[in-house]
């Protein structure tokens, strides 16, 4: 059984391929995403709009309508590191499209975990053999080794 192991943060993304648990990961590529290393102040250029709330009442004081800033939700850097948690599943879905594996482990980040949830299309879901809420994106090999979980290499019982 072959198992593709991906583990990610924002702005890296290695693979990597095992045929048992402690035969040792081989390298089989990966993705940067340089953009998310930036600010969110590199991504524009200048401060959210405004919003002007209703007119004020007859009668009150002209100019005190009440104001404020725009946007907060939508952080450049969150849309960037959606954008990437896309390109990574489309990475995994080609490669299992091309046969390259027959499962799939992914670790990263918490939150970055979830992204990656998101992204990925519901023919990945029944594949999945773990998810490890770890960034090890940096870590050696035998670091990452050392988190998969015991029961990723064992064939899944039909229903």
């Amino acid at each position: 059984m072959r198992v593709r192991i991906v583990v990610a943060d924002q702005s890296e993304a290695r693979f990597y391929d095992a045929e048992q648990r402690d035969a040792g990961l081989r390298p089989v590529g990966g993705l940067t995403d340089p953009l998310a290393h930036l600010h969110d102040r590199d991504f524009k250029s200048d401060r959210p709009g405004r919003v002007y709330d209703h007119a004020p009442d007859r009668g009150a004081r002209r100019g005190a309508t009440a104001h404020h800033g725009t946007g907060g939700e939508r952080r450049p850097r969150r849309h960037e590191a959606e954008l990437f948690a896309r390109r990574i599943a489309t990475e995994i879905q080609t490669g299992y499209r091309q046969n390259e594996f027959d499962r799939l482990i992914l670790m990263a980040a918490p939150g970055f975990l979830g992204m990656l949830r998101q992204a990925r299309p519901a023919s990945i879901q029944s594949i999945v053999a773990g998810e490890v809420g770890k960034n090890l994106v940096h870590e050696a090999p035998r670091a990452v080794e050392a988190h998969l979980p015991a029961d990723a290499f064992h064939a899944r019982a039909s229903a």
